[in-house]
């Protein structure tokens, strides 16, 4: 197999093909040497054990999208599954496919964006789009002369609408849709109901067991469906070491000219140390020869290709003296434990760290799963000046506002709901109600709308 070529798996060859490096195109051809995007008649890729297929429960929201909007975007980071998304959906399976990774297209679709996107089939998945932004005012007068729906499905490794020539050129015919590593629901094949319990009817009194050295597990393992095909530890770790270089290397370096480009792994080390604490750019830049605006810039940046992540803070009239500086997280928990060269066993003995990931893992979580309800879903953090917090405040819907909070012990006590009363009071009757998150076996009522429930209710359902 040959660096930076695509990498062909056939029925003869799929014994030798088990392990594809960073950034390497995948085509599956049947016997009779056709691609495919999922399996075929007479086409077995079960003899390739690394091969697991996770649900995506996003998927029903893409065929709705396809169904009525003449263009979809799928977008996430590199290596989160978009393209297997987009290639496995019913709603798309059989829909051709381009990768702007190749210089081919890519350089077709820059020389003549128009004769591109006219000579493009009737429906088409665009890879990568992000990479070829000339054919987006293209794409709108394909669009506006003929209107229908599903023309196409594309995929983008940065915060594509922050491209003006997209944002601009779309607007009105472009539905999006965030897909994130994988979901711990989705691992467990299993689609949760924790949201609609905690903005519903609350949780019942039940006994499971504590998960134990099976959260640091999770937690060390992240969500990225090829760095979980490797055995934990150092081949894992080396994965996400490898994916954070070829981000660099390839999406960031793209996205601005940057003179110290080899800063970025090093700051996104300290970002990890400082996952779910309040974003302090003074502490980050400190290391760096470098300016705390450029420094926040790079932060920004790294924003962009879904490495981090500012929670912003929540507030209301009904309270003053509140913290209104965001709290930074990694993207990933699995990305943030290689950083930082932590395992299972440097969580269990540095508990501060295991809380702070935790937190981070919580909310990872939270946000995948809000990402295929229907309800719109925000989330922010709450804190004031006296040191009160809640980890999580989850607005949906109309106004309605939940809080969590986020604890790595095993025991719950009537005073550690102090942020989350303070919170209600707060809201009002927007308050739907408040959960502490815990690594215990009983979920059990504290009170108005107050909940203790053990963390693996998150995905594995009452």
């Amino acid at each position: 197999m040959v660096e930076g070529r695509p990498v062909v798996v056939s029925e003869s060859n799929m014994p030798e093909a088990r392990e594809l490096s960073i950034g390497r195109a995948v085509i599956f051809r049947s016997a009779d040497g056709s691609p495919f995007n999922r399996p075929r008649p007479g086409v077995t890729i079960s003899r390739v054990p690394e091969a697991v297929f996770y649900p995506r429960f996003v998927e029903p929201r893409l065929a709705e999208a396809l169904a009525d909007s003449p263009a979809v975007l799928i977008h996430g980071p590199r290596q989160c599954g978009k393209t297997t998304l987009a290639g496995v959906s019913h709603a798309s399976s059989n829909y051709p496919y381009v990768s702007f990774d190749d210089d081919v297209p890519r350089g077709a679709a820059a020389a003549d964006p128009a004769g591109f996107v006219a000579d493009l089939p009737e429906r088409v998945v665009l890879d990568e789009v992000q990479r070829a932004p000339a054919i987006f005012a293209a794409m709108k007068l394909a669009i506006d002369r003929r209107r229908a729906p599903g023309r196409f499905l594309l995929t983008g490794s940065s915060q594509v609408l922050l491209v003006p020539a997209l944002a601009d050129s779309l607007a009105g015919r472009l539905e999006t849709l965030r897909l994130h590593p994988l979901a711990q629901s989705e691992l467990e094949r299993r689609p949760p109901d924790f949201l609609d319990a905690l903005f519903g009817d609350g949780f019942a009194f039940e006994r499971r067991e504590r998960l134990g050295k099976q959260l640091a597990e999770r937690i060390v393992a992240g969500g990225y469906p090829a760095a979980l095909a490797r055995p934990p530890g150092r081949r894992r770790a080396k994965w996400y070491h490898d994916y954070l270089d070829a981000l660099v290397q390839r999406d960031v370096r793209g996205l601005a000219r940057i003179g110290a480009l080899e800063a970025l792994p090093r700051l996104l080390a300290l970002a990890a140390a400082q996952t779910a604490r309040l974003f302090n750019v003074s502490d980050l830049a400190a290391p760096f020869q470098l300016s705390r605006p450029t420094i926040r810039d790079y932060v920004a940046l790294l924003e962009r290709v879904f490495l981090l992540e500012r929670l912003p803070p929540w507030h209301t009239n009904r309270l003053s003296r509140l913290v209104k500086t965001p709290k930074l997280h990694v993207a990933d928990t699995g990305l943030a434990a290689a950083l930082l060269g932590a395992d299972t066993a440097t969580l269990a003995a540095d508990r501060p760290l295991l809380g702070q990931l935790l937190e981070t893992f919580v909310f990872q979580e939270l946000r995948r799963q809000a990402s295929w309800h229907e309800a719109p879903t925000a989330f922010f953090h709450f804190r004031d000046k006296d040191g009160v917090e809640v980890d999580l405040v989850i607005e949906r819907g109309v106004g309605m506002i939940a809080g969590i909070e986020v604890k790595a012990g095993a025991t719950v006590k009537a005073s550690d709901f102090r942020g989350l009363r303070k919170l209600a009071g707060a809201a009002g009757a927007r308050f739907a109600g408040g959960v502490i998150l815990y690594d215990g076996e009983t979920s059990a009522s504290f009170g108005d709308r107050l909940h203790a429930v053990p963390i693996s209710r998150l995905w594995a359902g009452p």
